[in-house]
């Protein structure tokens, strides 16, 4: 059996509430599939004769494939805060790839799904609406994890080692609240500035400076959904040069300023 993951926020805004909505498990998948998946991830709900709730979801640097009934789809990275609104009854099912783990798929430039998405049938031999009713039925989550695996199984690409490099980055950029720039990165893993330009524009679709920020804001969200409210001392605490910079940047990326989003219903 697929082994059930932890559940850290990960940038759903406002998880401790969320909760009380819906059901969000994620799965790891097999060892044909972990080179190019991070997780698949599975959100049930009953809201019947409950208002509807808005859940607002951070980016993040990875490609998601998207299982929903009459809205299948592969998402690329979207550069601001995504809403979601769960209503009635419903369930979802998703493929989160590693950061540049959906490239070997599509076989050019990630940028092109920036803020896009695209149809299944774009890069999977599949029927939207006959994989929906085929999946969102099923009560069993392993006989839904083997149907999409055998979905990506008949188009599995080489390994391309690309994509390793890419998520060591990554992950020394999440560990390290230190780094706000570039070069940093650059520094460290011994890579001209341009060439990783280039390389996180083909496989990631975002720029490494994107995802520096990204994470620091994050990070910031998370500080201030554990009651973090002294924007001075945060903004310090994340190698910002003032506060208004920290301020400027939170809303570009959360779509509210520090004060607007503590302050949410």
């Amino acid at each position: 059996m697929t082994a059930h993951l932890p559940k850290p926020s990960m940038g759903i805004l406002n998880l401790s509430k969320g909760e009380e909505k819906y059901l969000l498990q994620r799965y790891a998948p097999s060892p044909d599939i972990n080179f190019f998946v991070k997780h698949y991830w599975i959100v049930r709900w009953d809201l019947t004769g409950q208002d509807a709730y808005i859940q607002d979801v951070i980016p993040n640097p990875c490609i998601n494939l998207v299982i929903e009934k009459n809205k299948s789809a592969i998402y690329g990275v979207s550069k601001t805060k995504n809403s979601q609104l769960i209503e009635g009854k419903g369930m979802v099912f998703g493929i989160k790839f590693k950061p540049g783990g959906f490239y070997p798929f599509q076989k050019s430039s990630i940028s092109h799904l920036t803020n896009r998405y695209i149809g299944l049938s774009h890069i999977f031999d599949v029927n939207e609406a006959e994989l929906e009713n085929e999946v969102l039925h099923l009560d069993n989550v392993r006989t839904m994890i083997n149907k999409v695996e055998h979905l990506m199984m008949n188009r599995l690409p080489e390994k391309d080692e690309k994509i390793v490099f890419i998520n060591e980055i990554i992950e020394h950029i999440f560990a390290n609240d230190a780094i706000t720039k570039v070069e940093t990165v650059c520094e460290h893993f011994k890579i001209n500035k341009r060439q990783l330009q280039r390389l996180f524009d083909k496989y990631v679709g975002v720029s490494p400076k994107w995802v520096i920020k990204l994470y620091r804001l994050q990070n910031a969200a998370e500080r201030i959904d554990h009651g973090h409210r002294n924007w001075v001392d945060l903004s310090v605490e994340l190698n910002y040069y003032d506060q208004s910079h920290f301020i400027k940047d939170f809303k570009a990326i959360i779509g509210k300023t520090p004060e607007e989003y503590a302050t949410k219903d």
